[in-house]
């Protein structure tokens, strides 16, 4: 699977400068089923945003596109929840599953070339040409349960269980060459371990990003520390950048600064809006949310914490990721 080290070494160097063009701290995009839904998407579905790769791509490329508009620097895939199993569940052939997972890097590619090729003309535009995310979403993601926010896996699922669930995928978004993978909401030590594993065990040179959830601001959802979960990340080469996804917004300034205790590495941070999922009622909780202006003002305070990679996760749209990189923007 893996390509010549020099090519690794490429590919990291056109995210750092990515980085350094826009000012010091990259532009991720945000929650991407919250927009699908606008939009007139029905995904109340254990396969969430991904059903859209089935039923609807046309607004797969929509929500990308509007990202890139509000200023993302990154964009992540429609992937998260997409797993072979997942595909089978519905029916679909282990051809149109490995297909699907494919398509989701081709359609942010081809919104990303699209975008591009319509600003880069205009000398007075502020965008930079995004990199693509391969999202790979944590186990319990695939299960619906609400177990990536718990860690609770249950004593059936080993490290080499994990593994053998992200072997096919990882190898297949690999295979549609992204730019970056984004390993998201990982809620424990273990399946932090097999992602690393399987990096080293696939030979893959595309730089890759780990993000954890929280759901206390101090530990992994397991109620593992972040220093037992980041000496496993720390020793792997493959692993580019480290951080926290869809965890509450008002954790996110304490956690990069434990991170920055913790790791060399670079630290990304895309915190949901606030609101808490319910797993079992498949429901969004209100609770302390972060509106577009909170985003805008917390985002300068991530970014001098130490953050080279800034966005939103669930509940945030284009509009936050329009004040996030405004701001970022305009003090860089």
């Amino acid at each position: 699977m893996g390509r010549e080290k020099g090519n690794a070494k490429e590919k990291v160097l056109v995210l750092e400068e990515l980085i350094e063009k826009a000012g010091g701290c990259a532009v991720v995009d945000g929650g991407f089923a919250t927009q699908l839904e606008k939009h007139g998407a029905s995904i109340n579905d254990p396969l969430w945003g991904a059903l859209c790769l089935i039923k609807a791509p046309h607004l797969i490329t929509k929500v990308h596109l509007e990202y890139l508009e509000a200023g993302a620097d990154v964009l992540v895939t429609s992937s998260y929840q997409a797993t072979i199993p997942g595909f089978l569940s519905r029916g679909l052939s282990i051809e149109e599953a490995e297909s699907l997972l494919k398509t989701s890097v081709r359609i942010a590619t081809e919104a990303r070339d699209r975008f591009w090729a319509s600003v880069k003309r205009k000398p007075e535009h502020n965008y930079n040409r995004a990199l693509v995310a391969a999202s790979i979403g944590s186990y319990g993601a695939y299960l619906a349960d609400g177990s990536e926010y718990s860690g609770n896996y249950g004593p059936t699922v080993t490290l080499e269980k994990l593994k053998d669930f992200h072997r096919r995928r990882l190898q297949l978004l690999v295979e549609a060459r992204p730019d970056l993978l984004a390993f998201e909401t990982i809620p424990n030590k273990l399946e932090a371990q097999a992602c690393v594993e399987l990096l080293d065990e696939e030979n893959v040179e595309i730089p890759s990003w780990i993000c954890f959830s929280s759901v206390d601001g101090e530990n992994a959802p397991s109620g593992e520390s972040f220093e037992e979960c980041l000496d496993i990340i720390n020793k792997s080469s493959k692993v580019f950048a480290v951080g926290i996804n869809c965890a509450p917004p008002h954790f996110v300034l304490s956690l990069i600064q434990r991170f920055k205790q913790l790791t060399a590495k670079a630290i990304v941070v895309y915190p949901n809006s606030g609101e808490t999922w319910d797993g079992i009622a498949k429901r969004w909780l209100p609770s302390k949310c972060f509106d577009d202006d909170k985003f805008e003002l917390f985002a300068t305070k991530w970014r001098d914490a130490g953050a080279k990679l800034i966005g939103g996760c669930c509940r945030t749209t284009p509009s936050t990721v329009r004040a996030i990189s405004k701001i970022l923007k305009e003090r860089s």
